[in-house]
């Protein structure tokens, strides 16, 4: 056939090989909201260190609206926490290049890491389970209890007081 070819032509478009997946999605319509939450990671890693001891495993930058910054912690307690870190976190974050005049806190009932899909389906191990631990619980059974050792004078566990006397 006349114009058949098993093989395309060498032309003057090259193939352009393939794209990384995180190129792919950047240049979709999701990309926007993509480079948001990418801004938003790394404006986190620069902030966390200037977090009190602690409260960065429980606190997460969620936003940068207008001149404020929201945090979201999983408990009341790191919220106050939070709250008194506000000036040194705005100073923080002026030094990195926002202009920020203010600090808002969300609390939340969620952790901010998720737990691995597994922590929740996996039971408790048994004695059996592990055959030293199932060993050293026998020998503690065996053990015959030592008169005025493991009680007090009167009967009670050490440190308890009767009552009436």
């Amino acid at each position: 056939m006349p114009g058949s070819r098993s093989t395309p032509p060498q032309g003057d478009t090259p193939n352009p090989g393939p794209r990384a997946a995180l190129d792919a999605l950047l240049a979709g319509s999701a990309g926007g909201t993509l480079r948001r939450a990418l801004w938003l990671d790394a404006v986190d890693q620069l902030l966390r260190p200037y977090l009190p001891p602690g409260l960065a495993a429980h606190a997460r930058l969620a936003n940068v609206r207008k001149d404020r910054l929201v945090f979201v912690v999983d408990s009341p307690i790191w919220h106050a926490k939070l709250r008194l870190a506000a000036p040194m976190l705005i100073d923080a974050a002026r030094s990195v290049g926002l202009e920020v005049n203010d600090l808002g806190v969300k609390t939340t009932t969620a952790p901010l890491r998720p737990l691995p899909p597994d922590a929740g389906s996996r039971s408790p191990k048994s004695t059996t389970a592990h055959p030293e631990l199932a060993a050293a619980l026998a020998l503690l059974r065996s053990q015959p209890t030592v008169p005025g050792h493991a009680t007090g004078s009167a009967g009670q566990p050490p440190g308890r007081k009767r009552r009436g006397t």
